[in-house]
């Protein structure tokens, strides 16, 4: 009766819908690069630099030594 498919309807109830997601969006404030940290085990002497807590062998000192002692064997 009006003539109208689908698009028509979503763009008259979303006229943002068409755009493009950059488009859309607000701009988004950039992150500030993560810092390189570094652990140092005293019993065997490792290395481990990780920018971040996810870091396997990390996570494996903590189960084993405790977070607190892990944390107070972070260099700098």
């Amino acid at each position: 009766a009006y003539d109208k498919g689908l698009r028509d309807i979503v763009a008259i109830l979303d006229p943002s819908h068409g755009l493009s997601l950059a488009t859309r969006q607000t701009p988004r404030q950039h992150r500030r690069p993560r810092v390189v940290k570094v652990y140092e085990n005293p019993h065997t002497g490792e290395l481990i630099e990780t920018k971040g807590g996810n870091h396997r062998g990390l996570k494996a000192w903590k189960q084993q030594y405790g977070p607190a002692a892990v944390d107070s064997w972070l260099r700098g």
